[in-house]
């Protein structure tokens, strides 16, 4: 067998992968130069092989102590000593101090358990067995020796949480929505957290469980239209257009925001903005921009000027945004100011030179010179964390078994706050996509920096434990976007297009376990978005982690097309008809999703058009035949029997939501939008300037809605179904 290239030999140190399975079941192998860039983008010397393989050789030596050790519930705790074989036992000693305050002291040699030494491998000791869970910090002494070894100890639960009525067998459902779609009489042209109260309060009284949202991350308040919620400026703060203008409490005590709102001309604009049928995201930003800086003011005066009670739960909320929220607070007033002066400020990539980088001395003087606007947009985040927490607690007053649940984008914009001021967590000359696939033969290019999975490790997953914090603040469950790039992502070296991609791998089993801990430490369950190309490891992996499963219904299908029945879904999953990335249902029923791409020059020629077609209708006529043969009681008399007689309407999308309730999984997602038998979808995957996507609001507002029949009709049907399911 030929010795294996420097090139991949360190890609494989690195966890690289060389080659890969394609959608068509092939091997397919990786450009030498993509694996040789991707290097270069995490620090590696490619200079020449000798350099390569010198530099391997420096990043992966190992400390006598690694940085961090995870190990979950029942798993011996087991250290690795990396020492040489003189070294004598009898000079260590140890001691743990734990998260909770504990300290724990022994000497090594009464402890050890396996000397490999010999053998290139490393001196093992145990720790006793009862540790409680968290983050633990373990001091490694050796005589003689001035600076001791450490190491961050985690110890976590098997498995994620879950809620006990979900525990005990309970089928809860919930519609998820795009916050912004929701209409009311009194937003101001967006749907904001105002209405998601409102919205709980509708659906917890119909027996729903949960109200699921779209990433409700940062966007760019400067730059408005960049709209796109999975391409967020920060994962860890919130879109501050969603504030309830109307309710934050300064409000009704600022004179000059009641006369402002008051004015013929601003109600006017805020009725237009209302009205259409796309949100405005520039108009909203506009109208909302000229009261909240008001607010802030009356805020200053009456409180933070007196220091109040109020002004001190701000100033605690300041203290533990810490570093974090002054990344965002700055890089959003310095956007707005270099773009109220230029408007093709677009992200930090094209501020002048001094402001590229939040530790430059420009920036420094810029956050001291602006030193109002960065607490102004600090203020913001304070008043949004409220307001989506007030939805959080009604849900959970209202008796909710989840209330909300939030969704955590796969990662951050390249020009926003995160990148901005990132210390080495992310990998700027890599992007994360998706390799060709049967719909998509060049590949997906999302523009994310990923998360460095060496830095991670080496910082004790810091970055990852943040970010979960972030977003599992006021939810009840957290949907986790492409959970699959906790095992390995699509990298993409940074100009490049998607098919020049390779998989990274990641330690799956580290993050999975974190992400137990905090979910038990939040009281969040997690659900995992496992479409797409998925690797049979990560499945029992994921399952055994307690991920609920995401299992949409049009793509659970078996070899020969036939319909997978829902009473055969994973118990640990959630169940949705549509998806904000699909058309709704009439949109499938009735092809527009194909007539619309078709349009948009989605697809290269006639002929795999009118395959589409074929295919749709062969889909169709299978999901009449599955509800036909399973629960026949679900079909109104009067549906046909072949399929492309038969339209959708408001008797067969309750028959398809029905039939989905009546399955096995814990959770099931319903769309406002197939209760109010819309057309448009939301967002069209693959497109940026040919459809308004993420602006499509609902098609009534919310009290209109819960004032029909037909869908107080439905809602009560999916609450007795998934009551007779539960029972099951």
């Amino acid at each position: 067998m030929k010795e294996q290239s420097a090139l991949k030999k360190v890609a494989e140190m690195a966890r690289i992968a060389d080659s890969y399975v394609s959608a068509w079941g092939d091997q397919a192998s990786v450009e030498d130069e993509t694996i040789e860039r991707l290097l270069a983008a995490l620090g590696y010397d490619t200079s020449s092989d000798e350099a390569l393989l010198k530099s391997a050789e420096k990043k992966h030596k190992k400390d006598v102590l690694a940085p961090v050790l995870v190990v979950r519930d029942d798993e011996p705790v087991e250290v690795e000593l990396n020492l040489g074989v003189s070294a004598r036992e009898s000079e260590f000693a140890w001691r743990l101090e734990t998260e909770q305050g504990e300290v724990l002291e022994g000497y090594l040699q009464s402890q050890i358990v396996r000397d490999e030494r010999k053998e290139g491998g490393s001196l093992v000791f145990a720790l006793p067995a009862e540790i409680k869970w968290g983050y633990h910090k373990l001091i490694v002494t050796r005589k003689r020796r001035k600076a001791p070894y450490e190491m961050t100890l985690i110890v976590t639960p098997k498995a994620c949480f879950k809620q006990s009525d979900i525990e005990n067998g309970k089928k809860l459902w919930g519609p998820s929505v795009q916050l912004y779609t929701l209409r009311t009489p009194h937003n101001w042209g967006i749907g904001d957290f105002g209405d998601l109260k409102q919205l709980v309060g509708d659906i917890a009284a119909r027996g729903g469980d949960f109200v699921g949202l779209n990433p409700i991350h940062s966007l760019f308040p400067a730059n408005p239209e960049g709209a796109s919620p999975y391409s967020p400026s920060s994962r860890r703060w919130l879109n501050i257009m969603y504030i309830d203008v109307s309710s934050v409490p300064e409000f009704a005590l600022s004179v000059e925001a009641q006369q402002k709102v008051g004015s013929t001309e601003f109600q006017q604009r805020l009725q237009k903005a209302r009205e259409i049928q796309h949100v405005n995201y520039s108009e909203v930003s506009d109208l909302k921009m000229a009261v909240l800086p008001l607010l802030f003011t009356e805020f200053k005066s009456r409180h933070l000027d007196k220091n109040t009670e109020r002004a001190q739960a701000f100033l605690s909320f300041v203290e533990e945004g810490g570093e974090s929220l002054l990344h965002q607070a700055a890089f959003d007033a310095m956007h707005k100011t270099l773009r109220d002066a230029d408007e093709h400020m677009w992200g930090w990539p094209v501020f002048p030179e001094k402001y590229r980088r939040f530790d430059s001395a420009g920036s420094q003087k810029f956050i001291k010179d602006h030193k109002d606007l960065v607490e102004l947009y600090m203020y913001l985040q304070w008043i949004a964390d409220t307001q989506i927490n007030e939805a959080q607690a009604l849900a959970e007053e209202k008796g909710m078994t989840l209330g909300l649940y939030r969704d955590l984008a796969v990662g951050v914009a390249d020009s926003g706050s995160e990148t901005w001021a990132d210390d080495g967590n992310l990998i700027l000359d890599a992007s994360i996509g998706a390799p060709p696939d049967v719909l998509g033969p060049l590949g997906q290019n999302w523009g994310l920096p990923p998360l460095n999975p060496e830095v991670l490790q080496a910082t004790g997953y810091d970055a990852f434990v943040k970010l979960l914090r972030a977003n599992m603040k006021h939810c009840g469950a957290l949907r986790i976007d492409h959970v699959l790039g906790l095992l390995r992502l699509w990298w993409i070296p940074k100009g490049e297009n998607a098919t020049k991609g390779a998989y990274m791998y990641y330690p799956v089993q580290d993050m999975l376990a974190i992400l137990a801990l905090e979910s038990h430490r939040f009281q969040c369950s997690v659900i995992g978005e496992d479409l797409g190309t998925v690797p049979d490891e990560i499945v029992d992996i994921l399952r055994d982690a307690g991920v609920h499963s995401y299992k949409i219904f049009f793509f659970e299908n078996h070899e020969d097309g036939s319909f997978i029945q829902p009473t055969d879904y994973a118990e640990q999953s959630m169940s949705a008809l549509c998806t904000h990335d699909m058309p709704t249902l009439r949109g499938f029923w009735h092809c527009d999703d194909l007539k619309l791409g078709a349009e948009l020059g989605l697809y290269p020629n006639e002929e795999q058009l009118a395959g589409l077609f074929d295919d749709r209708l062969e889909c169709k006529q299978g999901i009449l035949n599955t509800i036909r043969e399973n629960n026949p009681q679900f079909l109104a008399t009067g549906i046909g029997e072949n399929a492309e007689w038969v339209p959708m309407d408001r008797y067969l999308a309750e028959g398809l939501q029905l039939h989905v309730a009546a399955g096995s999984s814990a959770l099931l997602s319903v769309q406002l939008e197939d209760w109010l038998e819309m057309e448009k979808p939301v967002n069209i995957p693959g497109t940026v300037e040919e459809y308004p996507n993420w602006r499509r609001k609902l098609s009534v507002n919310l009290e209109d809605m819960f004032g029909r029949e037909e869908v107080n009709h439905i809602a009560k049907r999916l609450t007795e179904v998934r009551d007779q399911a539960s029972k099951k």
